[in-house]
């Protein structure tokens, strides 16, 4: 069974400036996961709400990332072998996510 995840991370650049980091960004981090060509990242934009799902050595992470004015907050379901990882992972994304949108 998947584990929810929700992390928002507060911004001051405004809803266009921080999509477009997040775009730029999202790109790098497609690629440092997709690294040994073995992991697939698809991702799709419906208005601020940008849908995307990952998959790697057999785990499915499917999540939602929406771009508010003053934060993004994203929601993830991390499939079980990952949720055992949910603190660290939580984590990462925050620190990730926080130096893309400073």
């Amino acid at each position: 069974m998947a584990k929810p995840l929700t992390i928002t991370i507060p911004h001051q650049l405004g809803k266009d400036q921080a999509r477009a980091r997040i775009e730029s960004g999202f790109g790098r981090i497609e690629q440092q996961f997709a690294g040994g060509g073995q992991a697939k990242v698809e991702k799709s934009w419906d208005g601020d709400r940008m849908i995307f799902t990952a998959v790697a050595m057999g785990q499915t992470i499917n999540g939602t990332l929406d771009v508010l004015d003053d934060a993004v907050r994203l929601d993830i379901a991390l499939p079980g072998f990952l949720a055992m990882f949910a603190g660290k992972v939580k984590d990462k994304v925050q620190d990730e996510a926080r130096l893309l949108l400073k």
